[in-house]
């Protein structure tokens, strides 16, 4: 696969003209041109910047079909700053966002100023070195944990860090904050699955590019003791059978 049909076609999908894709990587149209019908190829450093432009690693531009593989399984990540709030000892709290401002952290979960107006807490047995914020789930989705618990998560930087059947808060561009167990699909589908301890919901897929922000978690609070017989329907058995499905559910894709 040529590179020049990968740049074509990755610059039409993100919806440049050649002139404004050559304005944006900083080189003529005319090269552009040259580029996308194989009379020239890019130099390594234009190649990286081309790279930059097109969200996409530079191996991928080189290596891979891109007209026909996913082109979101080699975005190359963001950096991304976390805002965060300390005490007065200059140790980093746990901001709670409660039910009813769900909505507004969607919008000002980058903003320092809107994360001071949140409450915030310590708790002293977490580990250290890690940033941790507290999120009150809605709904008996993930029941034995009922609804209006709070959820500890600490903050994960990369969807690579994410590990097949623990459980997750992530905030989300289409769905909003959402409390799942969570299995990573990206390399064979391009997905990660979101899938509910309560048996009555079904799992979904979510696309990686809506995510915003990942949290682990690693601790809860409620004024309600989980249900014991609740609690005993989530079994390893029940576990196993999701695993179980998704993979089948991948292996009848690749056929």
């Amino acid at each position: 696969m040529s590179i020049s049909e990968n740049i074509k076609y990755l610059r039409k999908q993100a919806g440049y003209t050649q002139e404004q894709f050559a304005n944006e990587v900083g080189i003529k149209r005319s090269l552009v041109g040259a580029y996308e019908e194989g009379r020239a190829e890019p130099r390594l450093q234009t190649l990286q910047k081309i790279g930059e432009v097109l969200n996409v690693t530079t191996d991928a531009l080189i290596v891979k079909d891109l007209t026909k593989d996913d082109p979101k399984k080699y975005q190359k990540e963001k950096i991304k700053i976390l805002s965060i709030t300390v005490d007065k000892e200059d140790k980093e709290n746990i901001e709670l966002i409660p039910q009813k401002a769900a909505a507004g952290y969607l919008n000002g979960y980058a903003d320092p100023e809107y994360l001071s107006e949140l409450p915030r807490f310590n708790l002293p047995m977490l580990p250290p070195n890690a940033t941790y914020r507290a999120f009150e789930i809605s709904g008996d989705s993930m029941l034995p944990l009922p609804s209006g618990a709070i959820v500890i998560g600490k903050y994960i930087e990369s969807i690579q860090d994410i590990k097949n059947g623990k459980t997750y808060v992530l905030l989300t561009n289409k769905e909003g904050i959402v409390y799942k167990r969570v299995f990573n699909y990206i390399e064979e589908k391009g997905k990660l699955f979101l899938v509910s301890d309560n048996k009555y919901y079904s799992a979904y897929e979510l696309d990686p590019a809506d995510l915003m922000e990942i949290w682990e978690a690693k601790a809860f609070i409620s004024v309600e003791f989980p249900d014991a017989e609740s609690a005993t329907e989530l079994s390893l058995d029940k576990l196993a059978g999701m695993v179980m499905s998704l993979q089948e559910e991948v292996k009848q894709l690749k056929k």
